[in-house]
């Protein structure tokens, strides 16, 4: 009786060994699983945010007829691409402006967006006429929604201001006060429909000692 007994508890304790065994065999490959689905998902996410950009940018400069060789270098090069190509693509549209020439402008300012707002601006005062110089006066100038403001408010006022003048007086303008000093109020041109304005915010001044 008492080996029957010792029997049975000797098989007991050798099956829950068993039976602890099959668990570590089995749980280990899961943990080890979840682990590397773990590490991938930041990377999977992260190559999602940097890729949608680039994406978008190369999807729009080939909607609007820039060939791939061109869209590819520039979108790659971008430091925002998606502004980048929103800056063709609105000028293209709405000036009717040359995507390519676009896009060659576009790459070589530091703030896209104001640009194809100047652009925009412009053109669109002009009663549906093209005008490519707009695209260069634009890209010259260190403040390009101010330059279209002066822009659009003289030819506003004066009816048979010729355009290309008005650029050339706003572009000359716009040179000789783009080294504002500070504590100088912008008081810009704002006709109707053509909203954004800038000033410049004086810096304080420490209290001498």
């Amino acid at each position: 009786m008492l080996q029957d007994k010792q029997k049975v508890g000797r098989n007991r304790s050798s099956a829950h060994r068993m039976f602890n065994t099959k668990t570590i065999r089995l749980t280990v490959p899961v943990l080890a699983m979840s682990g590397w689905l773990g590490s991938m998902v930041p990377g999977i996410a992260l190559t999602a945010s940097y890729s949608n950009d680039y994406r978008a940018c190369a999807g729009q400069l080939l909607r609007v007829n820039i060939s791939a060789e061109a869209a590819l270098p520039a979108c790659a090069k971008a430091l925002r691409p998606r502004e980048l190509s929103t800056c063709v693509v609105k000028i293209n549209r709405e000036a009717k402006i040359n995507s390519v020439d676009a896009l060659t402008t576009c790459r070589q300012v530091r703030r896209p967006e104001e640009l194809a707002t100047c652009v925009v601006g412009i053109s669109q005062n002009t009663q549906g006429e093209v005008n490519p110089a707009v695209l260069n006066y634009c890209g010259r100038s260190l403040l390009p929604v101010r330059f279209a403001q002066c822009v659009v408010g003289l030819r506003s006022e004066v009816k048979d201001l010729a355009s290309n003048r008005a650029l050339e007086t706003c572009i000359d303008a716009s040179d000789r006060v783009s080294g504002f000093t500070s504590g100088s109020t912008l008081k810009t041109i704002n006709p109707a429909g053509f909203t954004p304005t800038f000033e410049a915010t004086p810096i304080p001044v420490a209290p001498s000692k």
